[in-house]
């Protein structure tokens, strides 16, 4: 079995992370790709969020496993949220940290 280099699982983590934010987004992935068809139904999008979120935790479990630091290429909030493992509306929509009191400046 070769060994895995940090690296290369720090590169697939970035890759999860990406994903996952770009599913957030409704922005393309590779899973558009492979089922073209589901962009036509509404619960294509929550579907394509999971998947991602699933590949999220996956490369997260893995870098725990082999004793990495997966967190910092994540907020402490998004952390939070990884260390749970469920991806609910909070995280949908908490996941980029804004500060929307700098658009209320008088």
């Amino acid at each position: 079995m070769a060994n895995l280099s940090a690296d290369y699982l720090l590169t697939k983590l970035s890759d999860a992370k990406i994903h996952f934010e770009r599913a957030l987004d409704c922005k393309h992935t590779e899973f558009d790709d492979l089922y073209p068809y589901m962009i036509e139904h509404p619960q294509f999008f929550w579907y394509k969020r999971y998947v991602a979120w699933s590949e999220l935790l996956t490369v997260v479990k893995l870098s725990e496993e082999l004793e990495m630091d997966w967190k910092g290429q994540f907020t402490e909030k998004q952390s939070a949220y990884i260390t749970t493992r469920v991806m609910s509306s909070r995280v949908l929509d908490e996941w980029y940290e804004t500060n929307d009191s700098k658009e209320h400046v008088s």
